[in-house]
């Protein structure tokens, strides 16, 4: 299911022109989801619309959003899906809170 639906999300981004989509492993990392798929759009209208046709596509398919946080403004769309987390944010914003490098901390070793 997983791996359809983040084909789904993936191809309703590019269809858009989705800028450095990105897909992480996090299972590792979280019990909360298993991937976050990030993008980047060139404006807030950009942004929306590819959150909107993630969530579009995913019901067509028959995969319902657990939510959607952010479509007003349009900075930084969050579409949930529980094993998926998107996120289409705003070059600036995607640059500002730099995710793919959260997500990619090791834990230090402290003795």
């Amino acid at each position: 299911m997983s791996e359809e639906l983040s084909q789904i999300v993936i191809n309703a981004l590019e269809d858009l022109k989705g800028k450095n989509i990105v897909q992480l492993d996090v299972r590792e990392m979280t019990d909360v989801t298993d991937t976050l798929i990030i993008a980047s759009g060139t404006s807030n209208r950009h942004v929306k619309s590819m959150a909107n046709n993630v969530v579009e596509d995913s019901k067509k398919l028959g995969y319902m959003p657990l939510g959607v946080e952010g479509i007003d403004a349009g900075d930084w769309v969050l579409v949930d899906f529980g094993d998926i987390v998107v996120h289409v944010m705003q070059e600036e914003t995607r640059n500002f809170y730099e995710l793919e490098k959260l997500w990619s901390i090791t834990p230090s070793n402290r003795g």
